[in-house]
């Protein structure tokens, strides 16, 4: 398959605060009064932009989210926001859960950036699966639900314990994952890696970048419920599984379209490519066990150590529903000014 053509580039505007993040936007999702939700890899915090016209959003708006649910470790320090989602009033977020470990510098000795390998790390932000209302446009810690006036929207996290959250316990004896959660492996090394989320109903989605298993990528499900008026608990402390063939892929995001699943495919290693988009249909009528070989629909471009398309988003307000595009490490003729950045638009 060539690569599909790019149909639009659309200049998102940020802030200049926002200038060095703009080059590791990992998480982005449109909602349907054209704002637009991003995440990065590096804040704990969740940026919003306005619709100004179809080559432009703009009016950038700043969340920290700390300002809505309780952080299990100082602000300072990184959630690493992989995945947004939409439903019912709320917006989803999801932390990578991953470990990382030093990178080589270019001004070092080898010997020094040899040593640098040595040094892992996990940070407790990093283990964040929440929820905040969303309401006309606006991030509150608490609402009423709009259309249902006996719910109390209400922002929340996934219980947080000692290996991470609540999700991680019960994964920690799992016949294929439990080793990878257990072990210390970096997320860019097919380590344990959530970097897709996707909300159906009560059914919430996650994509696992890593680990792929003899070329088979992992996505969970879990249903949550609240535990008090802060805090979510995994229904019946349970989990589904399910295995994906994205020919030797890992899961970079996923976003719904009506009934389907589109879903972000690039490597799960630290290369660049290929970057492909995946369509599984009729994603109420998942089962377990079974490996599930979704139809590939587009090959996206990808750069030489730059150019990682990290998140996508459905746009449906066009003649042609298409998907919006963000990268990590952008080419640097995608930097626009002193704070902008540029993403492009696929149609489907």
């Amino acid at each position: 398959m060539d690569y599909a053509p790019i149909s639009n580039k659309v200049t998102l505007k940020f802030t200049d605060k926002f200038q060095e993040h703009r080059q590791d936007i990992s998480a982005i999702r449109l909602t349907l009064d054209n704002h637009l939700w991003l995440g990065s890899d590096e804040t704990s915090t969740i940026e919003r932009l306005s619709f100004v016209d179809d080559g432009t959003y703009a009016n950038h708006r700043h969340f920290n989210v700390a300002d809505f649910i309780n952080l299990p470790a100082p602000a300072d320090e990184e959630i690493d926001i992989e995945g947004l989602a939409y439903s019912d009033y709320y917006l989803w977020f999801v932390g990578s859960h991953s470990w990382k470990r030093k990178q080589p510098k270019s001004d070092k000795t080898d010997e020094k950036n040899i040593k640098r390998l040595t040094k892992l790390e996990s940070e407790p932000n990093r283990y964040l699966i929440g929820r905040i209302p969303l309401i006309n446009g606006e991030l509150v810690k608490a609402a009423t639900h709009p259309e249902k006036p006996e719910i109390q929207l209400t922002a929340a996290k996934l219980e947080v314990t000692k290996r991470g959250n609540l999700l991680m316990d019960a994964l920690v004896n799992d016949a294929h994952l439990g080793v990878f959660v257990q072990a210390t492996i970096p997320g860019k090394e097919n380590g344990f890696d959530i970097e897709g989320l996707a909300v159906y109903g009560e059914r919430i989605f996650l994509g696992l970048r890593g680990p792929v298993l003899r070329g088979w990528a992992v996505m969970l499900e879990i249903e949550i419920e609240a535990k008090g008026t802060d805090l979510l608990k995994l229904k019946k402390g349970q989990y589904k599984k399910y295995f994906i063939n994205l020919n030797g892929l890992g899961i970079r995001d996923l976003c719904l379209d009506g009934e389907n699943l589109l879903i972000l495919a690039g490597p799960t290693m630290d290369l660049d490519g290929p970057v492909r988009v995946y369509r599984l249909e009729a994603i109420a009528e998942l089962q377990e066990n079974v490996l599930h070989k979704p139809t590939q629909i587009l090959e996206i471009p990808y750069g030489n150590g730059n150019e990682h398309a990290e998140g996508m988003t459905l746009i449906t307000n066009t003649e042609t529903p298409s998907i919006l595009v963000v990268y990590d490490s952008p080419a640097s003729e995608r930097l626009v000014g002193e704070s902008d950045v540029m993403a492009d638009v696929f149609k489907l």
